[in-house]
């Protein structure tokens, strides 16, 4: 891995072996700003064809307004936004980008059946839309207005008809907002299934544990930079260690902080809890040169990492 210019950040992912040279998203030290705010920050980023990457970042990060960008709906006020080597409007208008947004864009007269074949024939060459509502979980519910659906179902209608174009990159904007568990595991099924035949995914998302689960890679950012990029287990292992339980009694707190690679130590009767980056050190020390048994390394989830990075960006800009 290499370093970016985010002193936190893993960054610098390779290209996925056999996969095209094209990147399918390419942002070269792209600014946004808005009057006297600066939504974007000299963000740089690419995106492989056939990857699934978790886009997220606390509000007011800029993933809205970047995610504009790569959709061709905003200018960036300098830097380079490119599509498959094309610029974003382009690439938008060949139907080669598609987006699920969270909310809009329903006409709720029509019934689900209606609603694809009229945004199919916007596009030529467009997918059978009786295949793309099959794809969403929708074909037995084709017939009702769109009205009547839940939001999970609706949510499931934006996904089909973002495949009506057969599109390589498809943006998703809190896609599982309001499906059961049913519903998103379906969805996230699609979506892998997509995405080993070649199409790129980017989404953000609240549901870190879905991140954790389906993303290829996690590129989070906090004031309009890039944190940090890497798989899921990176970024946990970068935002915040890992924890070694033991059982020690009689452990001497103080000694234990003072350990190379050890932030914290917990004692609870004769549990200790050492929290550090260099897990295996610690474990090592506990094993050969103490009285510890039972001893345990586990990984925070992706939660703690987010908050810890995040709080650490917002600390580095005060």
């Amino acid at each position: 891995m290499t370093q970016t210019t985010s002193s936190r950040a893993i960054g610098g992912i390779a290209r996925p072996m056999g996969r095209e040279t094209t990147p399918a998203v390419e942002l070269a030290d792209v600014v946004q700003r808005f009057g006297a705010v600066t939504a974007v920050d000299h963000l740089s980023l690419v995106l492989w064809p056939g990857e699934i990457v978790a886009f997220l970042g606390p509000n007011g990060a800029g993933k809205t307004t970047t995610i504009d960008m790569i959709l061709g709906l905003a200018q960036p006020t300098s830097g380079t936004v490119r599509i498959f080597g094309d610029s974003a409007r382009h690439a938008v208008g060949l139907g080669r980008v598609a987006a699920v947004m969270q909310t809009g864009g329903l006409l709720k007269d029509l019934t689900v059946a209606e609603t694809a074949r009229y945004i199919g024939s916007l596009f030529r060459p467009s997918v059978d839309p009786a295949v793309v509502l099959e794809r969403a979980g929708i074909t037995d519910i084709a017939d009702r207005k769109v009205g009547s659906y839940s939001g999970g179902q609706q949510q499931r209608l934006r996904f089909a008809l973002a495949l009506l174009s057969d599109p390589d990159l498809l943006i998703l904007d809190e896609p599982t907002t309001g499906m059961d568990v049913e519903g998103r595991r379906d969805f996230w099924a699609a979506i892998r299934a997509d995405a080993d035949r070649g199409r790129t995914v980017l989404f953000a998302t609240h549901y870190l544990e879905e991140a954790d689960a389906i993303a290829d890679r996690i590129v989070l950012i906090g004031h309009g930079r890039v944190i940090a990029d890497g798989t899921p287990a990176q970024i946990k292992a970068l935002g915040s260690g890992r924890q070694v339980r033991a059982n020690l009694p009689g452990a001497d707190r103080y000694a234990l902080a003072t350990l190379p690679g050890v932030d914290s130590v917990e004692v609870h009767g004769d549990t200790v809890l050492l929290h550090g980056a260099d897990s295996d050190g610690i474990a090592r020390h506990l094993l050969t040169r103490t009285d510890a048994r039972d001893l345990e390394i586990t990984a925070h989830n992706l939660e703690d990492a987010f908050v810890a990075l995040t709080s650490d960006s917002e600390g580095s800009r005060s």
